[in-house]
């Protein structure tokens, strides 16, 4: 790990050298107090010659100055490395996320995600400028304090070495604690992201169903954790400091009694030991330094081992030899496919379906029988359990993630699009489409009329998700792109359900154009729109078990027979009701 860590170093080692640089003359420029001190002490005040004391007060003041500017540059250019760093893992897992699989979200919520790569890399990004500067100042410290106070006393000195072993032997188990404690409440924070990400996303349905209450309940819940923890990791912290501290203060007691009674006995005069006095500081306060340190480098510790959780995952990766298979017709082939989400529970069982291109297939059947997962086994968002899926007699795991998926459009219920403006959200579709290509596929998507009604045209902003948009004008939106795309192969995943009857009208005439000439599966929950389909399947239980078209279904009266009677018998109802 620390060899990942260090090599983001790379990029800015010219910068880091001089930081550390600046940083041991800092170290160094401390050790001209002491030794300055002990010279006015011991030779330029007892031979009264006050001029030579003015001028090494003179020095002492123009080397401050150095240091004031050497902290500068250390405090800003220090820091600018570890935002650079920063930046750089907050790049590359930006990229990582972008190349794992579906499963890998289903597994991990947004909110975590998002303390991953904002709390964690902001931690890592502070050890990446303090940690090396402070192992470097206060090591060198440490180090230059233990020899110049040798020369004072050797005897005192050692005294003073040999309780460092009983700050260490107190320090290590309380900050075992003191870690442990704060990777909890850094887990509570990613609950408390991942909450707040969820409520606030989710906050027009609160308000239609006016459950703030119970939002509040599950955000207090989880508020409440991250206060336990929080508090149990700031208890195990003021054990850790107090006792370190205390500690700290018996050394500046027996210092205080041995030098007293070194002066008693003559080993050292009243300036070396004033001298001590002053000195000494100058290596408690670096062993305090590290000590201090512990929290910072625990918790940049902790975030750099998320960030390489994430960095470790599995990819999407093209097979070995997989192919760009370039614009295809479109036949799809099921063979002998099932599929399993886990281990505990199979989805699809045996699957065996062809459908040749430009031709239109409907996926129909009770919730949970495996319509949508045999759409998402298409583009490979999940891999097969067993058998093979073709496209154009091609193996789709011997294809390109991005060849395939070029090759395959998806139009949802549930329409993501992104905040930004109109024009934004259609090129998404074709990035290097021109301005005469967007607007022919909004005219072909029926928006282009709408969009010419408002102020800003194709400039207009959309809001999150799209939130200034009415549910049609979404989908239409969402069509444009795929106009664009032109894809062989669409796949229509309950597009229109969300969507009243008037308006779905108008949105399957935009649906029809873009089917035409496309390999097309329909998953649809209202099976008067699938009528025209050149076939059914019903799926049920992970099982296709009918076949055929809408007259051949209701003539052998079976599970789509039943489906469709109970729907015209329930939309009539409705009817006569409205």
């Amino acid at each position: 790990m620390l060899k990942r860590f260090v090599a983001y170093y790379r990029n800015h080692m010219k910068i880091f050298i001089l930081d550390m640089l600046a940083s041991l003359m800092i170290s160094v420029i401390g050790l001209c107090y002491p030794i300055l001190t002990r010279k006015m002490l011991n030779e330029l005040i007892p031979n009264r010659q006050i001029r030579l004391l003015f001028g090494a007060g003179a020095l002492l003041l123009l080397i401050y100055l150095i240091r004031m500017l050497l902290r500068y540059f250390v405090d800003f250019y220090g820091h600018t490395v570890g935002v650079y760093m920063q930046s750089e893992m907050r790049r590359d897992m930006f990229e990582k996320l972008e190349t794992l699989p579906f499963s890998y979200y289903d597994d991990n919520e947004t909110g975590k995600i998002m303390s991953r790569m904002t709390n964690d890399l902001m931690n890592v990004s502070e050890l990446a400028h303090h940690g090396p500067e402070t192992l470097l100042i206060s090591g060198i410290m440490v180090i230059g304090s233990t020899v110049y106070l040798s020369t004072i006393d050797p005897l005192l000195t050692l005294i003073i070495i040999c309780c460092v072993p009983f700050l260490v032997a107190v320090s290590i188990p309380l900050r075992k604690r003191m870690s442990a404690a704060f990777t909890e409440s850094r887990l509570n924070i990613a609950e408390i992201n991942s909450s707040l990400e969820s409520s606030i996303s989710g906050i027009r349905v609160t308000k239609a169903f006016t459950n703030e209450k119970k939002e509040e309940e599950k955000f207090a819940k989880s508020n409440s954790a991250f206060v336990s923890s929080r508090l149990k990791a700031y208890k195990a912290m003021a054990q850790f400091f107090c006792s370190t501290s205390f500690i700290i203060d018996v050394f500046n007691v027996i210092i205080l009694v041995a030098g007293g009674a070194f002066i008693y006995y003559g080993r050292i005069n009243a300036g070396d030991y004033a001298t001590f006095i002053i000195s000494v500081n100058l290596f408690i306060g670096p062993v305090s330094s590290l000590i201090n340190f512990i929290e910072q480098f625990q918790d940049g510790v902790t975030g750099f081992k998320r960030f390489i959780e994430v960095m470790d995952e599995e990819p999407e990766k093209d097979k070995s030899g997989a192919v760009d298979i370039g614009r295809t017709e479109g036949k799809i082939e099921f063979r002998g496919v099932s599929f399993a989400y886990d281990e505990t529970k199979g989805v699809l069982n045996n699957i065996d379906l062809t459908v040749e291109p430009g031709r239109k297939i409907a996926l129909v059947g009770p919730s949970g029988g495996g319509k949508t997962t045999i759409c998402h086994l298409i583009p490979r968002f999940y891999k097969v359990s067993e058998g093979t899926i073709l496209l154009d007699g091609t193996d789709i795991d011997d294809i390109t993630y991005r060849s395939l998926r070029q090759n395959i459009g998806i139009v949802q219920q549930d329409v993501f699009l992104f905040n930004g403006t109109i024009r934004e959200n259609i090129l998404y579709g074709r990035l290097d489409a021109t301005e005469e290509e967007m607007i022919l596929a909004a005219k072909r998507a029926n928006i282009h009329d709408y969009v010419m009604t408002l102020v800003n045209g194709y400039e207009t902003e959309i809001g999150e998700r799209g939130v200034r948009l009415s549910g049609g004008q979404k989908q239409r939106l969402s069509i444009a792109r795929f106009f664009l795309k032109d894809p062989a192969v669409l796949i229509l995943d309950e597009a229109t359900s969300a969507l009243d009857n008037a308006t779905e009208i108008l949105i399957q005439q935009s649906l029809d154009e873009l089917c035409s000439g496309r390999t097309t599966f329909i998953v649809a929950h209202r099976l008067s729109t699938i009528r025209s389909a050149d076939e059914i399947a019903v799926i049920s239980e992970g099982n296709i078990i009918e076949r055929g078209t809408h007259e051949e279904l209701m003539e052998a009266g079976g599970l789509y027979k039943d489906l469709y009677t109970l729907q015209f018998r329930t939309e009539s109802h409705a009817d006569l009701l409205a």
